[in-house]
């Protein structure tokens, strides 16, 4: 029972309706970070750059050295001081020439440690292959180290990549202009018709226009009151500011691996439902009753039905619930012990029969 207790967790998340900030909900489209990348040389390394098998670095440095006016063949190159690493780097949105930005350098090669070395200025590229930003600086590898001797090998942290903070200077400026823009584009992080909806609404009710409209699930296209205004700025963080009222869809996230079931809301099951899975029995069923009110009052009398879910073990053992909740099956499934592969194989399996009204995703 414990292993099992370990290895199924079950989380439940209130399905009701709450209220957020549409900034919590949408992106705005072009707003967003840029990528750039570069291959650069990482010198004054302690002997455990790459070796002289691996070719590009060699060829790397003598074209280096050629640049600085000094010709040697690259097969005179012979240093383990340095390495050929990429360099990668993240373009915040609205870069102007002259901010900073963090850089991750990456050994390419047969390099032991990077740590402590410098990088030779680097050119960053865009994915239009143009330079954005040049990174230059000494690598930190958050006190990683690695040890070899006889006896074995000592590492601690990755002493292959390392980081440089603020080590890229901005060149170039992003092609993007905020200010000409006649309308901005809303992108729901997870797409919802009703939630997109009730965005639109919001926007409409709260500037008493419509300047706002859903294209489709994902998408949402604001247009500013006036394409001159002259603070547009303060017009996107009203609406990023407003609240909205969204709910959570119906899932059910299941780990495969860790045997890790999370359930979305109070998610009911139809019945009847009658599965055997082993030496398992699960029966779900509906009984009909009259509800009858007191004799002389001026109570109605009301068809109802009350559900019980079963389940037994062949052993005998027998549970019986009053209710058609997946979360009282999956509880009374934990009280029988039961393994987690055949929790989600009973989950799964009345999935699959429509009578579990809820999303499934398998990690």
């Amino acid at each position: 029972m414990l292993r099992f207790v370990i290895g199924v967790l079950l989380l439940l998340i209130n399905l009701s309706a709450v209220e957020v900030r549409i900034g919590d909900e949408v992106n705005i489209q072009g707003v967003r970070e840029n990528y750039l990348t570069g291959y650069g040389i990482v010198v004054g390394l302690h002997g455990t750059g790459d070796g002289t098998t691996t070719k590009f670095t060699l060829l790397s440095i003598a074209n280096m050295l050629k640049k600085m006016g000094i010709n040697i063949d690259p097969k005179d190159v012979k240093t383990k001081n340095a390495a050929a690493v990429i360099v990668t780097a993240k373009l915040p949105p609205f870069a102007k020439s002259g901010m900073m930005a963090d850089v991750t350098v990456s050994s390419m090669g047969d390099a032991k440690d990077i740590g402590n070395g410098v990088l030779i200025r680097t050119p960053l590229f865009g994915p239009d292959k143009k330079i954005y930003a040049f990174a230059q600086g000494p690598v930190s590898t958050g006190g990683g180290y690695s040890e070899s001797n006889k006896g074995g090998k000592v590492s601690k942290n990755f002493t292959t990549t390392g980081i440089i903070p603020n080590g890229a200077i901005i060149e170039k400026d992003l092609p993007y202009s905020f200010d000409s823009q006649r309308f901005v584009t809303l992108t729901l992080k997870h797409p919802n018709f009703k939630l997109a909806k009730n965005i639109v609404e919001a926007i409409n009710s709260h500037f008493k226009q419509t300047l706002a409209y859903a294209m489709d699930a994902a998408t949402i296209r604001v247009f500013f009151p006036s394409p001159t205004m002259p603070d547009k700025v303060k017009f996107i963080s009203q609406i990023l500011a407003m609240p909205v009222e969204t709910s959570n869809e119906p899932k059910i996230i299941i780990y495969e691996r860790t045997g890790t079931v999370i359930m979305s809301g109070d998610i009911k099951i139809d019945t009847p439902v009658y599965i055997s899975h082993g030496n398992i029995y699960v029966t779900v069923q509906k009984e009909p009753f009259v509800s009858q009110p007191n004799p002389l009052s001026p109570g109605k009398t009301v068809k109802s039905e009350s559900v019980t879910t079963s389940i037994k073990e062949e052993n005998g053992r027998i549970f019986a619930i009053r209710s058609p909740s997946l979360k009282d099956l999956v509880k009374a499934l934990n009280d029988l012990g039961i393994s987690p592969r055949d929790l989600i194989a009973i989950i799964e399996a009345i999935k699959k029969a429509g009578k579990l009204h809820a999303k499934i995703v398998i990690m």
